[in-house]
């Protein structure tokens, strides 16, 4: 049985990952902080409790700013592969907390990478690395664009890139990036703007909200499907060598055709509700990102099976479904038809 540490478990991808490494029978360790308030709503669902027979998910109190927690919890776990997804994710934020965000996003990193270094060199790193890194580089992005950081947190996962290929190179580790492009679900954090848009159509629908206030809507970016991604995840540390990715669709929407498509698809109009407010806009705007997926398709046949249109339909049924509403059921339809098994719970 193989063993896996995720940290970030509780986040969106962590918990897609975690599901799809239990039904691939591995035992799976996950890293959480210490906190008041219940934080594990992600994953209670695949949640055993450690008394029961044979459980195969753990979670170990820690923090990735903490490095003797992290040189313990690695050496006790001993696990064949890490996936290194918890960081300070949100760019905006990361504009008025900068250093913190260099802490956790960029230094969390080299906790990791040093305590697999001084204790198990054979542990095969997965690093979370990500399409803002590239910035305002021209599109179509790929694995040998150069990176034009815009935000405090692009160049904190540009300095944790960078550095899983110095380990690599340096120390003969195996590490690797999934420069992965943005990817959404249902169990994306409410701040981020696709769930941000989602959430606020339902509850306008529900009369619960009246206006949806949003920066940029000029923005483009390339926008997939996460349980898919997350299963690149687990594919790129499967590889023979380790190397480094691009993960997305291909395709560029608007911020303000993600607007449109969610509202109307319940049939509402965007521009009577949508709001523009400047406290969302950027110091620095990355204005369109596109992966360029040449080398994905090459050595995994990667085909997303989730486009824009598709994924804007499955967010809505679901916060629809979350809200005590009929979902319109597009999008679950959707689902049923190019998922027909599934590893991960539909929300």
């Amino acid at each position: 049985m193989k063993k896996a540490l995720i940290t970030g478990i509780t986040g969106q991808d962590g918990s897609y990952l975690a599901e799809l490494l239990l039904s691939k029978g591995y035992e799976v360790h996950g890293i959480i902080r210490r906190a008041s308030t219940f934080n594990t709503g992600r994953i209670d669902h695949i949640y055993i409790d450690p008394h029961s027979k044979k459980p195969k998910l753990f979670l170990h109190y820690g923090d990735i700013s903490d490095s003797e927690q992290i040189n313990n919890i690695i050496f006790n776990v001993k696990p064949d592969e890490i996936y290194h997804l918890a960081a300070q994710s949100h760019v905006r934020v990361s504009f008025d907390i900068p250093e913190y965000t260099g802490n956790i996003t960029a230094l969390g990193t080299t906790r990791i990478l040093e305590a697999i270094h001084s204790s198990d060199k054979k542990i095969k790193f997965y690093q979370a690395s990500s399409s803002e890194m590239f910035g305002s580089a021209r599109p179509p992005q790929s694995e040998t664009t150069c990176f034009k950081p815009q935000s405090p947190y692009a160049c904190a996962k540009l300095y944790s890139y960078w550095l899983a290929r110095n380990y690599r190179d340096g120390y003969n580790m195996f590490a690797c990036n999934g420069i992965l492009f943005n990817h959404e679900s249902p169990r994306r954090g409410e701040t981020f703007v696709s769930r941000k848009i989602t959430r606020a159509v339902v509850n306008i629908l529900a009369g619960k909200q009246d206006k949806l206030y949003l920066g940029n809507l000029d923005a483009k970016r390339d926008w997939g499907y996460a349980p898919e991604y997350t299963e690149m995840m687990w594919k790129i540390l499967q590889q023979g060598k380790p190397d480094d990715y691009v993960t997305g669709t291909g395709e560029s929407h608007s911020v303000k055709e993600l607007v449109k498509e969610a509202f109307s698809y319940v049939g509402l109009k965007w521009k009577k509700y949508v709001k523009i407010d400047p406290r969302y806009f950027r110091p620095t705007e990355v204005n369109n990102l596109i992966a360029d997926i040449k080398k994905a398709k090459k050595v995994f046949k990667w085909q997303p099976k989730v486009h824009f249109h598709d994924l804007v339909k499955i967010m809505v049924d679901a916060d629809m479904r979350a809200s005590g509403l009929d979902p319109i059921g597009e999008g679950d339809k959707i689902l049923e038809k190019k998922f027909p098994t599934r590893w991960w719970k539909v929300d």
